[in-house]
């Protein structure tokens, strides 16, 4: 079957692209796995190589894990559209943009509520004062619950610029924590930034402390995701792809420090936001999700590894399924932080309905079938060189049904 995706110029190629006439990434990075495997993928790396010769992202990095095993990890491409930029390698960092949300933040909400920490019902007035101190009693804020919050049905807005006005961690909080509901919670399904924001704030209440030191004891550690965190070291900014050229806040190259404006304000780690990772760490965490339940159970003051038939997981198979059902409202495709295959999802035509996944606005993407015990990870730096282009939305579909069709 011939992909298609339409080009800068407006056209539409199949296999062939004339407005960039086809051009190869020129930068390839060997797969891993045997080369059977990797001629088996050659659909869905032929995706990828034509998407950056229509300019849908300078490069990429992907990665399949299925039946427990990575059977893919590959990348196509450079750091930017320049001859002289770096290859993209597997190995390479990405801002990962929202999937902060469920690597780091709804990960974390999955942890406090195994171990009996974390109260989904709870409203949010009890662990933030301060979002209902100052509103009348019949405020609908009020009725905020945590579970509102994970499930983006919360009735806060989708995205507010509060970076415009607020320049302080304190400012920008303070302005997350007054903003008007727009909608009764549990009404209406709003993919929501500032209901994340808050999010990971009432969780670092639970946690007793902040939310990147927690999660690189609690989860990446244990995973051996060593590639991933919050705010990356100036050192290491120029070996993370550039996000863009920023004209209207920033006025600068922004590389090797949180995209997300809101998040920037932030000191770089918040709810929403700031996570950076790299293919191999998110594979790590995709194998956790889905050997949920196997092997012994990971807790914070005895989760050394005594060897690898003791090797701690992190999720029990109950709270994976209780965090991948679909919430309400009615025609939500929202589970509890993540997102399930929709009519016309990202995730192509061939993942089940009892799949979860996220994507990152800075091009990423996590997809994982439950039942087929499948993941795949795109990652790509789209937004370069500014965030007119949306091409990654015709490929991350073709690219996952070619991924699919593969295994």
């Amino acid at each position: 079957m011939a992909t298609k995706i339409a080009g800068k110029c407006g056209e539409e190629a199949a296999c062939a692209l004339p407005c960039e006439k086809a051009m190869p990434s020129q930068a390839h990075s060997s797969s891993v796995g045997s080369g059977r495997a990797a001629g088996r993928f050659g659909a869905a790396s032929r995706v990828l190589d034509e998407a950056i010769g229509a300019r849908a992202f300078p490069g990429c990095a992907s990665g399949v894990l299925a039946g427990g095993e990575v059977v893919l990890q590959g990348a196509l491409g450079r750091f930017t559209y320049e001859e002289e930029s770096p290859a993209v390698t597997v190995e390479t960092v990405f801002d990962v943009a929202s999937l902060t949300k469920v690597a780091a933040t709804t990960a974390a909400a999955m942890l406090l509520d195994q171990r009996g920490q974390l109260e989904l019902d709870a409203p949010l007035g009890e662990l933030l004062p301060r979002f209902v101190v100052r509103r009348a009693p019949e405020d609908a804020a009020r009725r905020v619950a945590l579970r509102h919050l994970l499930a983006h049905s919360s009735g806060l807005p989708g995205y507010v610029e509060m970076f415009r006005s607020a320049t302080t961690p304190a400012a920008l909080f303070g302005a997350c924590l007054r903003l008007p509901l727009e909608a009764e919670p549990g009404t209406r399904a709003e993919y929501s930034d500032p209901g994340f924001i808050l999010l990971g704030k009432a969780l670092e209440v639970r946690m007793r402390e902040r939310m990147a030191p927690w999660l690189r004891r609690e989860v990446f550690r244990p995973l051996g995701m060593a590639a991933t965190g919050f705010c990356p070291a100036p050192r290491l900014r120029s070996s993370i792809p550039p996000t863009e050229e920023d004209t209207t806040f920033r006025h600068r190259r922004i590389q090797g420090e949180v995209q997300d404006e809101n998040a920037w304000v932030l000191k770089g780690m918040a709810g929403n936001a700031g996570l950076f990772s790299n293919v191999p760490d998110l594979l790590r965490f995709a194998g956790a999700i889905l050997t949920a339940g196997a092997g012994r159970s990971s807790e914070s003051k005895d989760s050394k590894d005594k060897g690898p038939e003791s090797k701690p997981h992190l999720f029990e198979k109950a709270t994976v399924k209780r965090f991948a059902q679909r919430q309400g409202p009615e025609g939500s495709s929202q589970a509890l932080g993540w997102d399930t295959p929709s009519g016309d999802s990202t995730s192509g035509k061939h993942f089940s309905s009892h799949s979860i996944g996220h994507l990152g606005f800075s091009g990423c993407s996590l997809w994982i079938d439950l039942d087929a015990a499948v993941a795949v990870v795109l990652l790509t730096n789209r937004t370069w060189p500014d965030r007119k282009n949306r091409l990654i939305r015709k490929v991350w579909p073709i690219f996952h049904d070619a991924v699919r069709e593969a295994l």
